[in-house]
């Protein structure tokens, strides 16, 4: 979306002013980046696949936690009072008597914490540990979703959910078309297409192919647009334009399409969408947000909207055209 109105300045990458950049199967190009947090503490860059939703550690737990309750003020107030009920000199009542029932309080609510952390803990276990199909050499293995780098070509199948946001390189479907249910990402039920470049289409058609190939994307950083996106894909001296088209975000289903490959663009908790970004946007507001659409006929317009299938996916023209698919 919008990509009519990028295209025309993508011509030149030195002028987009773009930070991001992804080479495919290149996995130790990303360890020389580092991103600079405060004074002399520095983190990398491009971040592995791992989701931490949990707040504590075991170490961290009882002082991040007695920190947290003291911010409240109810509680500041109460210890101060305990404070002045030590001192004999004022003290009208024992100061036991206001000490044991706040003890109580924040035993309580830090049972609660713990309780909720502790599945929160579970569930990112459970997320990190799934199964994906990643190219290691020239062939796809089974790994797990933290497995996952930035960079990293994954094949996904029928119903799989996608592990990280991915840049469409080939599908077995005609022009490389792949349909996603975003359910879980913006609550929309209808089925929506993206579509692999006909570049990639056209030539990775292998795994041999798959593993040889070395294009180099240029986009934005991570942020939580989940409905714009814009890059280009550098591959064979050609430069390639990109829009949200081209994109599969993490957590949509893919529905309707036997395989697709995908080029790993942002992963772990540097991703794109409503629940990644730096400032997370509730479901309520995304489902509510206008999204420019380009005009009819220009260079990046998509038919979305052009006819239905009979499952009712939103279908476009180009779906009806045969072209050879990619890779089994």
């Amino acid at each position: 979306m919008g990509s009519g109105t990028h295209k025309g300045d993508l011509k030149d990458k030195e002028h987009t002013g773009f930070t991001w950049e992804v080479r495919a199967n290149d996995w130790g190009y990303y360890k020389q980046f580092k991103k600079k947090v405060c004074l002399c503490w520095y983190r990398d860059k491009y971040k592995t696949n791992v989701i931490r939703t949990a707040k504590y550690s075991v170490l961290s737990f009882l002082p991040l936690n007695l920190y947290e309750q003291f911010r409240r003020v109810s509680n500041l107030y109460f210890l101060f009072i305990i404070i002045l009920q030590a001192m004999p000199e004022i003290s009208t009542l024992p100061w036991l008597t206001l000490f044991a029932p706040l003890v109580c309080l924040l035993l309580i609510r830090a049972a609660r914490d713990l309780m909720d952390d502790i599945g929160r803990h579970r569930s990112d276990k459970a997320i990190n540990n799934r199964p994906c199909q990643i190219l290691t050499g020239k062939r796809f293995s089974w790994k797990k979703w933290k497995d996952l780098c930035v960079g990293d070509v994954v094949r996904l199948s029928k119903d799989s959910i996608v592990p990280a946001d991915l840049l469409l390189l080939a599908s077995t479907e005609p022009s490389s078309l792949c349909y996603v249910e975003t359910v879980d990402i913006d609550g929309e039920t209808n089925l929506k297409f993206r579509q692999a470049l006909p570049a990639t289409h056209e030539e990775l058609t292998s795994t041999k192919k798959m593993a040889a190939f070395q294009g180099t994307v240029f986009c934005e950083e991570p942020n939580s647009r989940m409905h714009q996106f814009v890059g280009i894909l550098e591959w064979n001296s050609k430069k390639y334009p990109l829009d949200i088209g081209n994109l599969l975000l993490r957590g949509c289903r893919v529905r309707n399409t036997d395989t697709c490959y995908g080029l790993v663009i942002y992963a772990g908790t540097v991703l794109r969408g409503p629940c990644h970004g730096k400032e997370p946007l509730p479901v309520e507001q995304v489902c509510r947000q206008e999204v420019p659409l380009p005009q009819r006929g220009a260079p990046g317009h998509r038919p979305e909207e052009a006819g239905q299938d009979g499952s009712g996916v939103l279908a476009p023209a180009g779906h009806l055209s045969h072209c050879d698919g990619p890779p089994e």
